[in-house]
């Protein structure tokens, strides 16, 4: 793994154990992890296998992380204070869900890079997966389903929970 590895996925951990205080439901904290993400697609997706069972790899991890971000999503404390603002925070089930992600795929890395080579190799002749790109994109894709599940289930409850706006003639 590379430092910007390391860095990409401690700073996609922190933001949600930055959560666990209650902050402000603002579109810059419903933007910042899809930002991250982004930087990792662009850091790593140089195309889209399709020999094989690639895309069967590709498809079940981004199924495992999109439920994983809507478990992290559902799981966070969402109110509207008395101001109409609509408050967050991330309780231990949503930092589990979302570590549980994010830690899944960098202990998979570390494995991998570190004695898991041989094995992921095995498993890949054995299931027709066509090599490391296929398990590059699946893994992105699951890193990119669960910051999208996440974040879009936070949207529609701050949008819930937004103040109704009043009609003109109401002001």
């Amino acid at each position: 793994m590379t430092t910007f590895d390391y860095i990409l996925d401690s700073a996609l951990v922190l933001l949600v154990l930055l959560q666990i205080k209650e902050r402000p439901l603002t579109d810059k904290t419903l933007f910042r992890p899809l930002l991250l993400v982004g930087l990792a697609v662009l850091n790593y997706l140089h195309g889209i296998p399709t020999a094989g069972n690639d895309l069967v790899l590709v498809g079940a991890l981004a199924l495992v992380g999109g439920l994983i971000g809507i478990a992290s999503g559902q799981t966070v404390f969402v109110r509207r204070d008395r101001t109409g603002t609509v408050l967050a925070r991330a309780g231990w089930a949503s930092a589990f869900f979302w570590v549980l992600g994010m830690g899944s795929r960098f202990a998979f890395v570390f494995w991998l890079t570190h004695s898991g080579a041989n094995a992921i190799a095995e498993f890949s002749s054995r299931h027709s997966i066509s090599g490391p790109e296929a398990w590059t994109v699946a893994l992105l894709a699951m890193a990119v389903f669960e910051v999208a599940g996440r974040t879009l289930v936070l949207a529609v409850r701050r949008h819930q929970l937004a103040p109704a706006a009043r009609p003109a003639s109401a002001r």
